[in-house]
């Protein structure tokens, strides 16, 4: 493994990041430009480009090679860029690596399938296996649990976590038993760098030994996440949940409530709101109530120091 992509420089907190489109729904590669900008002003570590909240699954080929190109043009290597290549079949995920490398990421994640007819213990650990060996890029695993369209075993997932090439896995198994599934594959490969995905409650993973977050409201809550881990490190918890519990208003402000009402519609209005994106559209329709732009006003107003921090002292 390179020295820019060793364990130590994964660590940290990552933004699964949302992509800006124009009202044509082109890439928006102006607004592109400003979150890499604003993710460096948070202090986060990397991005996972064209993830399920970068809508990834969604674009097109075209698409989702101009969102990584803009971010590898303007990151200039000051962000570790990954991107998602799910697909149905080692030959297509493949093909999407390559792409992906010549625009400029530098590890391929890797999710469970969209569909698999023959989902056998056997069959998806030969279709991993022979993605993980053929990759000319270093690969993440983003572990889904019962949650994703194709459940991937924990028999599997230890052969996935056990192969040298694999760097980093992101957990949103919300999975006690996967969970320590990485734990003990880390212990064995500490190579491995373990992210939570799960932003309700950072305190638990990393307390339990994980290395950081990646986070699907990392673009604002990046920061906030930040002081948790610190305060962690520290051994403050109360600081920590204190923390949390002020992120967590944050998110149920900008997602529209525990229904997530607004979701990817909130959470770019709130990106518009802060001047980084252009427009709210989105492949999912989620649209923006006029409760949720209340509250995401009335939040842009209370948290502006940690949302936009240099700008004013912070105060978390």
């Amino acid at each position: 493994m390179s020295q820019a992509l060793s364990a130590d420089n994964l660590r940290g907190v990552w933004s699964a990041t949302p992509t800006p489109f124009t009202e044509k729904m082109q890439v928006d590669v102006v607004s592109v430009r400003r979150l890499v900008e604003h993710h460096l002003r948070l202090g986060v570590k990397g991005l996972f480009l064209a993830g399920s909240c970068g809508e990834g699954p969604w674009m097109t080929d075209d698409q989702r090679r101009s969102l990584v190109e803009a971010a590898a043009e303007q990151s200039r290597g000051r962000l570790l860029l990954a991107a998602q290549v799910t697909d149905n079949s080692a030959a297509r995920i493949l093909e999407n690596i390559a792409r992906m490398q010549a625009a400029g990421a530098q590890i391929a994640v890797i999710a469970p399938p969209f569909m698999h007819l023959h989902p056998t213990p056997a069959a998806l650990t030969d279709l991993y296996l022979s993605v993980i060996r053929d990759s000319p890029l270093p690969v993440g695993f983003y572990d889904l649990g019962r949650r994703a369209p194709v459940f991937v075993p924990e028999a599997v997932l230890r052969r996935i976590l056990a192969q040298p090439r694999v760097i980093l896995l992101k957990d949103s198994s919300l999975d006690s038993q996967r969970r320590e599934v990485a734990l003990r594959a880390r212990r064995r490969r500490p190579d491995l760098c373990l992210l939570s995905g799960y932003e309700f409650d950072c305190v638990d993973y990393l307390q339990a030994g994980y290395d950081g977050l990646l986070l699907g409201g990392g673009i604002f809550n990046g920061y906030l996440a930040n002081l948790i881990s610190q305060a962690v490190v520290a051994g403050d918890l109360g600081r920590a949940q204190a923390v949390q519990r002020r992120m967590n208003r944050m998110m149920w402000a900008v997602y529209g409530g525990r229904r997530l009402t607004c979701w990817l519609a909130g959470l770019k209005y709130l990106l518009v709101r802060l001047g980084v994106f252009r427009t709210t559209r989105n492949y999912l329709g989620y649209t923006l109530t006029d409760a949720c732009r209340r509250a995401i006003d009335r939040m842009v107003e209370r948290e502006r120091d940690v949302l936009l921090p240099g700008t004013v002292k912070p105060h978390g």
